[in-house]
This record gives C-alpha cells, structure tokens and sequence, in this order.
C-alpha cells in the first residue's frame, strides 16, 4: 500500500504556505475534493478574541481558492465551536464573513447542531462521561482542518486532530472531556476515531508557544505542513516544535491502534527537510505535569 506523503514548505505568509503544500499534494488532495458530497472546513476559535489563537482567514482562502481552481465551485461548510463568546463574534473579528463575497460556503455553529451523544473517559478511566457531539462534524464525509501550531496546557500541543474533535464537542460538554492528563488523552485518542481529519493543514507562519492555547507568546515560524493522515501530519508538526510525538498522550494512543505512524523517520515527507525547519517553541509552563498521561 502506497504510503502517502506529508508535505513542508517555507511559509512567507499565511495563504502562500497553504497554497504551496496543498499544491504538492495535488495528485492525493483533488481527487477526495471531487469525491465528497459534504466538505466541513473546520477552523480553530477556540477564543474569538485573539488572533494569535485562531486560525488566520488568510489560510482558509488559500484553501478554498484550491478547491475552487482544481475542482470548481463547491459548497463548503465553515464550522466550529467556539470554547468562549460564540461563532458570529470570531466570523466578524477575524473576517471570515467577506469569504462570502466570492465562495459558495455556509458558517454552521457546531454547539448549535443537532448532536449524537459520545462517550468519553472520566476519573476512573472508564467510558461513562456522555458529551454532545455536531452531527455535522460526524457526517461530513471530507474534514478539513486547518489551524497553526500551539501548546496546549493539558495535552502539551494542540494541532489538526485537538482542532477539529475539540471543536465538534458541544459547548457545555467541552469541560466533561478535561478529567485530568490521562482521561483527556484517552478520550481525544476515542473522540478521534469519530472525527479524524481527511485533510489536515497547518498554518504554521506563526504559531503560539509558552501558555497555549490562549494566553501564550506569537512565534514567527514560517513553515506549512499538509497532509491526508492527520497522525502523521501533526507527530511531524509536534517534532519540528521541538517536543517528542511518543510524549503527545492521543498521538501515542492513534499510533497505537493503527492510524498513523508518529515515528518522524518514518514518515514521508515531501518538499523541505525537516531539520532544517525544526523551531524549539517554549513549552507550557506545566508540561511537566503533562507527562504523566501515561496510565
């Protein structure tokens, strides 16, 4: 079986790095992109008040201007739900509604979807925490994710897979999935069976090191990686940021059951090098309680 690869490029804005590594995965991206009766693009607003938190719009552009010239018009559905405030306030601060001048998208509020209940990993470890999940999210047969590179202060960095599943999780029940570091990787790793990226993107011109995922320092970085395994594309991201794959509590679980290899030598990469786009970001200031997911 053909391993596909994992594309990085240099990055001298935001639309120019997604632009040019979709553009290397031509071959492997269009075809899912002519294929699917339903795309989500799932942005990160996980605050709707801080840029340096949020997918820029500029790297959605990108994107839909892909689609647009290798597959032509297509409906696209922009979600996401948002941790803090709701999804009108972050479409306006960060200017997603003049998309609507030039694609054919709709804005879908995931907390507000109709849902399917999930079961996730409490205290005990047990599955018997039930939280609400989009139905939209689920269904969507092509789940873009685009979003730049964090840390996180419970599961030390927060890339495509944290972006999207943590995103379809209804408002009210995000907090049900954060019962302490080896709960909340459990449960990401099972949430993501359900919710895995088809497309996972990284914009990763500037990313977001120290107290992520909201309140850290902005990092210029100027990197893209793109990819059609979400496990690979983010173990690749983690280790250019300097952290260990094996140490990302979900990515070792997704590893472990067969979903992606997070191996970085391992891992097929297209266009730059690796090591020479590696950027060590400062971690979150409890990263070394976040090492103890391991049950």
């Amino acid at each position: 079986m053909e391993v596909k690869p994992i594309a990085l490029v240099r990055a001298s804005n935001h639309y120019d790095g997604v632009w040019n590594s979709l553009s290397l995965l031509k071959d492997y991206v269009v075809p899912k992109l002519k294929e699917a009766k339903r795309i989500l693009v799932k942005p990160n607003f996980v605050t709707t008040r801080n840029i340096y938190a949020a997918t820029h719009v500029e790297a959605v552009r990108a994107f839909l201007d892909f689609l647009v010239r290798y597959v032509g018009d297509r409906k696209v559905i922009i979600g996401e739900g948002p941790a803090f405030l709701d999804l009108e306030d972050g479409l306006r601060n960060y200017g997603y509604y003049e998309l609507k001048d030039r694609y054919d998208i709709e804005f879908v509020d995931l907390n507000e979807d109709d849902y399917e209940v999930i079961k996730v990993y409490g205290p005990s470890l047990k599955e018997e925490i039930e939280v609400r999940v989009s139905k939209v999210a689920l269904s969507s047969d092509l789940r873009v994710s685009i979003c730049r590179p964090k840390t996180h202060d419970t599961v030390m960095v927060t890339l495509s897979i944290k972006n999207l599943v943590m995103g379809a999780v209804q408002k009210g029940d995000k907090s049900k999935v954060h019962q302490g570091y080896k709960a909340i990787n459990l449960s990401l790793a099972k949430l993501a069976e359900h919710l895995m990226p088809h497309l996972s993107i990284i914009d990763g011109f500037e990313g977001m090191e120290g107290a992520g995922p909201t309140s850290g320092e902005p990092i210029k970085w100027g990197v893209a990686v793109a990819g059609t395994n979400a496990v690979e594309v983010d173990a690749l991201t983690a280790w250019l940021m300097g952290f260990d794959p094996k140490e990302v509590g979900y990515l070792y679980y997704l590893w472990r059951k067969g979903l992606g290899n997070i191996e970085v030598d391992k891992i097929r990469v297209i266009g730059e090098e690796p090591s020479k786009l590696r950027l060590k970001f400062k971690p979150h200031p409890t990263y070394l309680q976040q090492l103890n997911w391991r049950i």
